[in-house]
C-alpha cells in the first residue's frame, strides 16, 4: 500500500502514469485528483449509445387533427414551429392545451409527461394575435415614417450645399439676386411642414426632431445673408453716386480753370494790342 502511494507520487512529479490508472482508464473508470476512482463520465459516448427517441404527437385544431413527429425531449415551443405548417397559425397565437393545462413555450414535453401517441389541443390566441398585428401596424407607421425623414433629410441636403456656396459668394462682397434666397428660404419652410406632419416615437421622433432643428438654422442663416446682400447693393448704390458727383465737381473745377484761363488770356491780347495802337 505503502509503495503504491509512493509510486503514484512519483508518477504525478514525472508525468509518467501508473498502472493502477492506465487499468481504471481501460475499465471507463477515472482518477480524481484526491485519488478517488470514480466512473468516467462521456456526455457524447452515453448520447451516441442512447439517442433520444422520437415520438408521434396527436394535435386537434379546430376540426381537423394532425399527427406530428418530434423529439420526446423537445420544448412545446419547438413543437409549435412544427405546428405552425399544418395549422397556418403564428407561434405566438398558438395556446397548446395538455391535459387540460396551457403549457409554457418553455417546457419541455417529457417533464411534463409526453409520451408516444399523447394527445393536446391547440387554439388560436385572440389576444396575442391582436397584439401583434397592433406591434406591426406600429411598426410600419414607424418605418414610413422615417423613410419620410430620410426623403426630407435628401432634401435638406442639397439646400444645405446651396446655402453654403452663397454665404461664400456673400461673404466676398458679391451681391446675389434676391430671389435665390427667397425661394431656398420657401423650399425649406415646405419642408419643415412635412416634418411637423410626420408622427413618430422613440428613435424616429429623435431623427425628427434634429431635422427640424436643422432645416431652423438654415433659415436663419437665409435670412442673415438676406439682409447682408440688401446691405451689399446699398454700398455700391453710394459708392457710385460718391464717383458721380466726386466726377462732377472735377468738370466744374475744369469748366472753372477754362473759364479763369480764358479771360486772362484774352485781357494779355488787348493789353498788347493797345500798346500797339499807342
Amino acid at each position: 500500500m505503502y509503495k503504491d502511494y509512493i509510486f503514484r507520487m512519483k508518477s504525478k512529479a514525472t508525468g509518467v502514469s501508473s498502472p493502477v490508472k492506465g487499468a481504471a482508464a481501460a475499465g471507463g473508470w477515472e482518477m480524481r485528483p484526491g485519488g478517488m476512482l470514480v466512473q468516467m463520465r462521456n456526455s457524447d459516448s452515453n448520447q451516441n449509445s442512447n439517442p433520444v427517441p422520437n415520438i408521434k404527437v396527436k394535435v386537434k385544431y379546430a376540426s381537423s387533427y394532425h399527427e406530428v413527429v418530434i423529439s420526446s425531449q423537445a420544448s412545446f415551443g419547438e413543437l409549435k414551429k412544427l405546428l405552425t405548417g399544418v395549422t397556418g397559425l403564428h407561434t405566438g397565437d398558438q395556446k397548446i392545451i395538455y391535459k387540460e393545462k396551457e403549457r409554457d413555450s418553455k417546457a419541455f414535453l417529457d417533464l411534463c409527461g409526453v409520451k408516444d401517441g399523447s394527445k393536446m389541443v391547440v387554439i388560436e390566441d385572440e389576444l396575442s394575435r391582436e397584439r401583434r398585428c397592433v406591434e406591426s401596424r406600429k411598426n410600419a407607421k414607424m418605418e414610413k415614417a422615417s423613410n419620410e425623414i430620410a426623403a426630407i433629410r435628401f432634401e435638406v441636403d442639397k439646400v444645405a450645399k446651396q446655402v453654403a456656396s452663397i454665404e461664400l459668394e456673400i461673404n466676398g462682397g458679391k451681391k446675389v439676386v434676391e430671389m435665390v434666397l427667397l425661394n431656398l428660404i420657401e423650399l425649406l419652410m415646405t419642408q419643415l411642414i412635412k416634418l411637423d406632419g410626420i408622427a413618430a416615437d422613440g428613435d424616429v421622433k429623435l431623427q425628427r426632431r434634429m431635422q427640424v432643428k436643422r432645416v431652423q438654422k438654415y433659415i436663419e442663416t437665409l435670412d442673415m445673408l438676406k439682409n447682408k446682400n440688401s446691405g451689399l447693393g446699398k454700398v455700391a448704390l453710394q459708392q457710385q453716386q460718391h464717383f458721380s458727383s466726386k466726377t462732377f465737381q472735377n468738370k466744374q473745377e475744369v469748366n472753372k480753370y477754362g473759364k479763369y484761363s480764358e479771360r486772362v488770356n484774352a485781357g494779355a491780347v488787348v493789353v498788347t494790342t493797345k500798346w500797339e495802337t499807342f
